[in-house]
C-alpha cells in the first residue's frame, strides 16, 4: 500500500467555487511560508465571493522553447499561456505556476498569464538568418485553446505566422476553439504542415465534468476529431492520461470511438502525479469519489514502483511493472485492431520560406 498524500486544508470559506478542479491554494515548492485560513473569532456573516479568472499579460523576449528531453517527440515548443482554465485536476503542468510564486491549485486555474506579443516575437525569430526549420509543438504544457483564447486570440495569431512561413506545427488540445481556426488549419494540412492531437481521457461525461471542469465534454471532443478529419487534417487521439482504477477500463472504448470519428493514430500515457499534483489529486478523489480514493491511488502507485510519480527519463511516460505492461499490451492490441498503430504522415519541412515584408526589395533571381 502506498503512503497517501496529506489532505489539503480548504480554501478561504468566503470564496465560492464554480467549475474548478482544485479546491485549495497550497503553496508552491519555492515559497518559504504557508498560508492557512483561520477564523478570527467573530461570528459575523460574510458574503461569499465567486472566484473568477484573472489574466495577466507577459511580454516575452523569445517564444520558441528548445527541448532536449529523450522521451518527448518534439525538439521545440511554444506555450501561448501560463496556467490553464480547463482545470484538469491531474495536469502535470500545475507545478510550473510555482515559478511565478503562485499555487499549483486554484491559482493555476484562475490566475492565468497570456502572451499577446507571441505572434510578433515568433515572426522575429523565424526571420533570423540562422534559423533552421523543424516542427514546433504547441499545447505540450497548457492548452492553447483554453477558454481565454476566444478573447485573446494568441493561438490564431501564431497560426497565421506559421501559415505565412509554411512552417510545420503540431497542436495538442482538448479545446473546441480549434474549430474556429479550421480554415487556417485545413489550408496548412493541404501542404503537409500540421498534425492535431485531441485529448480524450474518458467517455463518461459526469466524470469528465468533475475531472476536467471547464474542458469540452467527451462528445464535443469526438465532434472535433470528426470535423478536423473531414477537413483533411491528420488527427491523433491522445488517450492521456489514463488513470488506473478510474478511467483505464474505458481505454478500448475511447480508441474505438475516436477511430469512428476519424482519428488516424493514437497515443497513450498513464497518469503521473508530480509532487504538487499528488495531494491535489488525492483531495479531489476524497471530495468526488471517497470510496474509490485509496484504491485509485494504490493502483496509480503500482505503475510507478510504489510511488505516485516517477520523474526518470524512459519510464515517466510509460510506467513500469506488471500493471503498466498489461495496459501497454491492451493499448497495442486495440491500436492494431483499429488501424491506429500507424504514424501520421510526415510533416513537410521543405516548404519553409520567409515571406517578404512590406517595403522589402524583391529578388530578381
Amino acid at each position: 500500500m502506498t503512503e497517501l498524500p496529506l489532505i489539503l486544508p480548504p480554501a478561504d470559506p468566503r470564496t465560492r467555487l464554480k467549475a474548478r478542479g482544485a479546491a485549495s491554494r497550497p503553496v508552491g515548492r519555492f515559497e518559504p511560508y504557508e498560508r492557512l485560513w483561520e477564523p478570527d473569532g467573530w461570528d459575523l456573516p460574510e458574503d461569499e465571493v465567486l472566484l473568477r479568472t484573472e489574466v495577466s499579460i507577459e511580454h516575452p523576449r523569445s517564444i520558441i522553447t528548445r527541448n532536449d528531453s529523450p522521451d518527448v517527440p518534439f525538439g521545440r515548443s511554444i506555450n501561448p499561456y501560463r496556467g490553464c482554465e480547463h482545470g484538469c485536476i491531474y495536469c502535470f503542468a500545475r507545478p510550473s505556476h510555482g515559478y511565478l510564486g503562485l499555487s499549483a491549485g486554484l491559482d493555476f486555474e484562475t490566475r492565468l498569464v497570456a502572451k499577446p506579443d507571441a505572434p510578433a516575437v515568433l515572426e522575429r525569430e523565424l526571420r533570423r538568418k540562422g534559423y533552421q526549420v523543424a516542427p514546433i509543438a504547441i499545447g505540450t504544457s497548457t492548452d492553447p485553446y483554453q477558454p481565454i483564447e476566444a478573447k485573446m486570440g494568441v493561438m490564431r495569431g501564431l497560426l497565421e505566422v506559421l501559415d505565412a512561413f509554411n512552417h510545420p506545427v503540431t497542436i495538442t488540445t482538448r479545446g473546441a476553439g480549434i474549430l474556429r481556426d479550421l480554415d487556417l488549419i485545413a489550408n496548412m494540412a493541404e501542404r503537409g504542415l500540421v498534425h492535431v492531437g485531441i485529448s480524450l481521457t474518458t467517455l463518461d461525461e459526469e466524470l469528465a465534468r468533475k475531472m476536467e471542469p471547464r474542458a469540452p465534454a467527451p462528445r464535443t471532443r469526438l465532434r472535433m476529431i470528426r470535423e478536423l478529419s473531414r477537413a483533411g487534417v491528420p488527427v491523433r487521439v491522445m488517450a492521456a492520461p489514463i488513470i488506473p482504477g478510474l478511467t483505464d477500463h474505458a481505454l478500448e472504448a475511447i480508441l474505438t470511438e475516436a477511430r469512428r470519428a476519424g482519428a488516424q493514430a493514437a497515443a497513450m500515457m498513464p497518469v503521473r502525479l508530480p509532487d504538487e499534483v499528488a495531494p491535489l489529486f488525492a483531495d479531489w478523489l476524497q471530495r468526488h469519489y471517497p470510496a474509490r480514493a485509496e484504491r485509485v491511488l494504490n493502483a496509480t502507485a503500482a505503475f510507478r514502483g510504489g510511488r505516485l510519480n516517477d520523474p526518470r527519463f524512459g519510464s515517466r511516460m510509460t510506467g513500469e511493472g506488471t500493471e503498466a505492461e498489461l495496459l501497454a499490451q491492451r493499448y497495442a492490441l486495440s491500436c492494431r485492431r483499429l488501424g491506429l498503430d500507424r504514424p501520421l504522415p510526415a510533416l513537410d519541412v521543405t516548404r519553409f520560406a520567409r515571406p517578404p515584408r512590406a517595403g522589402d526589395q524583391l529578388e530578381l533571381f
